[in-house]
């Protein structure tokens, strides 16, 4: 698992530099530009960089605290966590199309559906690493963003431009670990 996490590092660093590949570059303007001008260029693609960089560093601490629950893994659990890695890779991609194109219902829901297969993939291998254990403050840190981002999926579907901000309640998962925690304390033995 050591391994893996230290392909994960790598994994996540490129993939979270990357985000940016998709900026508006200068060559984008045929003159200096005006306020008016970088706002209508950058404004989509940085809103989207910043969820995307957001997200994937959320993922990225859940990971690591998830390798130090559970330090060794079955192969399933190795395979599964390079399927939830593959799923990271793939994040510029969408992240690309969602800078570009974010107020359009298909990229939109395309894009939740990329975070919430995030989510859902980060949310098994936290099943796994908490078999056998109670502790009802990690589950719901790992469960909640999958309904949050299913919840915001929907509603691409609908509004995307009301997605785009939709997407910051998969954020609210440290919260409902806390009540949960505080809802159904582990027991003691």
């Amino acid at each position: 698992m050591r391994r893996l996490e230290m392909l994960s590092n790598t994994i996540f660093g490129v993939a979270m530099t990357l985000l940016a590949y998709d900026l508006p570059k200068a060559s984008s303007f045929k003159s200096a530009p005006n306020w008016i001008d970088l706002l209508n260029v950058y404004a989509q693609p940085v809103i989207a960089l910043m969820i995307s960089f957001i997200v994937a560093g959320l993922f990225w601490f859940s990971h690591h605290r998830r390798l130090a629950v559970a330090p060794e893994g079955s192969r399933g659990v190795v395979f599964l966590n390079l399927l939830f890695l593959l799923s990271i890779i793939i994040l510029p991609v969408t992240n690309g199309l969602y800078g570009g194109y974010r107020l359009d219902g298909v990229v939109a829901v395309m894009y939740g559906i990329h975070l919430t297969t995030i989510a859902t993939l980060n949310a098994l291998l936290w099943i796994l690493a908490l078999r056998g254990r109670s502790n009802s403050e990690l589950l719901a840190n790992a469960v909640f963003p999958v309904f949050a981002l299913v919840f915001a999926t929907v509603m691409a579907a609908v509004a995307p431009f009301v997605a785009q901000f939709m997407w910051c309640l998969a954020f609210g998962a440290p919260l409902a670990g806390w009540l949960a925690a505080r809802r159904w304390p582990p027991r003691t033995n």
